[in-house]
């Protein structure tokens, strides 16, 4: 009998990917420690954390449609946390859901003004959807607020060359059209 099991259990991992991502893929998210020990009442405040962890693992390893699973896991564990919405919108970004990414960074926004991410990424997406005077004040806004450190400082300088491109300071122009692959909050 363990032989018939292995073969079938084959069989389900050689299925056709019939829906672009899978079923295999969606499958093989629900298969995950996150998801497992939901099941076996390994629950608590590490539930978040266990989501958020996968999911940026996920980011990392380029699954962004598997990522934003795991998001969505960790806001249903923790409803409203500013920082998940945050890595929400930056799937949908990435996904080409731009629409539902600025809703997110909206949403984030109502919640905590200051969340420099979020004003950094929806400025990036306003710039980039042709409404460059709309991402001016979140440019200044994730100024005024920006992370310290070495991890943040290419989006700093970024975001200030953008917004000197925007406003014509300092005589810089054309900053916005090379926003490309750099709209994402450290």
């Amino acid at each position: 009998h363990r032989r018939e099991g292995r073969a079938s259990l084959r069989r389900i991992w050689a299925l056709p990917n019939f829906a672009g991502n899978g079923y295999i893929c969606l499958f093989l998210s629900f298969l995950s420690m996150a998801w497992w020990n939901k099941l076996f009442g390994d629950s608590g405040p590490s539930d978040q954390a266990a989501y958020y962890d996968e999911g940026l693992a996920l980011i990392a390893e380029d699954k962004t449609h598997e990522a934003l699973t795991s998001f969505r896991l960790a806001l249903k564990a923790s409803p409203g946390d500013v920082v998940v919405l945050q890595q929400i919108a930056m799937a949908y970004t990435r996904i080409g859901m731009t629409e539902e990414a600025e809703k997110t960074y909206r949403h984030v926004l109502q919640k905590d003004p200051q969340a420099a991410g979020a004003h950094y990424g929806l400025a990036f997406l306003l710039a980039r959807s042709g409404r460059e005077q709309e991402a001016v004040p979140h440019l200044r806004a994730f100024l005024e607020n920006a992370p310290a450190g070495q991890e943040a400082s290419e989006h700093v300088s970024h975001a200030r060359e953008t917004l000197a491109g925007l406003t014509g300071e300092a005589g810089r122009g054309g900053q916005a059209e090379r926003s490309e692959g750099r709209d994402e909050p450290a």
